[in-house]
């Protein structure tokens, strides 16, 4: 197996099919630094309990090839702003549980989309998920994992589409420090951000610094859009074939500030993964020689 050690802190999304150690084994194959992935089903509430066997092979996997950091990604089903106070506490339990399993496994980070306000307004919304995350917090105690807020396109009541929703969310956190976040390219573009050009793009990092200071990202998602900027439309492409284009992901690469945060693939792709050969492939060769 390759261990991930060398060029550029990226990788991809991978399946956890076979269990949740098959996702460094995939990654390990195709040579990836780091990895993002699901601890459970991202389409179910309910997961069963990861065995002391699953945790030990999983840590033991992380270690002999040296993926890392490891990131993790939330079930698509939570939403810690819902207004239904049923799917609201399901929601808190789901996340909850979440980040336990992503404690007991090592991983650095907890990829979390905001939530979606359903009508409530982004204000309630946004004061809701900081609510939600302060009980949560609550029930855990201190953890090493840290939970990403990521940015959105803006679909649909979706929170997260501007910087400042995510600054106001941090601000409602009683323990902020346990609360990171991850950029998403596509999205960010989607809503209206300019990182085309290198002018725009230097823009959109000074104002993220600015509202939510560069030391608090954890993670890049590293996607192209198949739908036009502005579009607030969330459809990811493979790297240079979308409307992004290359040179805001050559930009990102060679971003010092940039450097140890890893950056991550969700790009479409089948099982033989060869689509993220061919996009890791791309990324690295952005990078300039130094």
């Amino acid at each position: 197996m390759k261990k991930g050690t060398d060029g550029p802190l990226v990788g991809a999304h991978m399946s956890i099919a076979g269990g949740v150690h098959t996702a460094l084994e995939r990654g390990a194959k195709i040579g990836c630094r780091t990895i993002q992935l699901f601890t459970k089903n991202s389409n179910q509430w309910d997961a069963r309990q990861l065995s002391e066997e699953e945790i030990s092979r999983f840590r033991e996997l992380a270690s002999s090839t040296r993926i890392a950091p490891l990131i993790a990604h939330s079930a698509y089903l939570i939403n810690l702003a819902a207004r239904n106070a049923p799917l609201l506490e399901r929601s808190r339990s789901a996340f909850l549980n979440e980040l336990l399993r992503c404690e007991a496994l090592g991983v650095a980070a907890l990829v979390l989309h905001p939530g979606s306000h359903g009508g409530a307004g982004e204000e309630d919304g946004m004061k809701r998920i900081a609510e939600s995350l302060n009980l949560v917090h609550e029930k855990t105690g201190p953890l090493h994992v840290r939970t990403a807020l990521e940015t959105t396109a803006g679909q649909g009541t979706s929170i997260g589409y501007r910087f400042e929703q995510i600054r106001g969310i941090i601000d409602g956190v009683e323990q902020p420090d346990r609360i990171a976040v991850c950029i998403d390219t596509a999205h960010v573009f989607a809503a209206g951000y300019e990182i085309v050009s290198r002018q725009g793009f230097l823009r959109t990092m000074k104002e993220f610094d600015d509202i939510l200071g560069l030391e608090r990202l954890a993670v890049i998602h590293v996607n192209d859009s198949k739908k036009p900027f502005a579009s607030r439309v969330d459809r990811h492409e493979h790297i240079g074939k979308g409307l992004i284009g290359l040179e805001a992901f050559r930009l990102i690469m060679n971003d010092e500030r940039l450097r140890d945060v890893p950056k991550i693939l969700e790009t479409p792709k089948g099982e033989d993964m060869r689509e993220d050969v061919r996009n890791l492939a791309v990324l690295r060769s952005l990078v300039r020689r130094r």
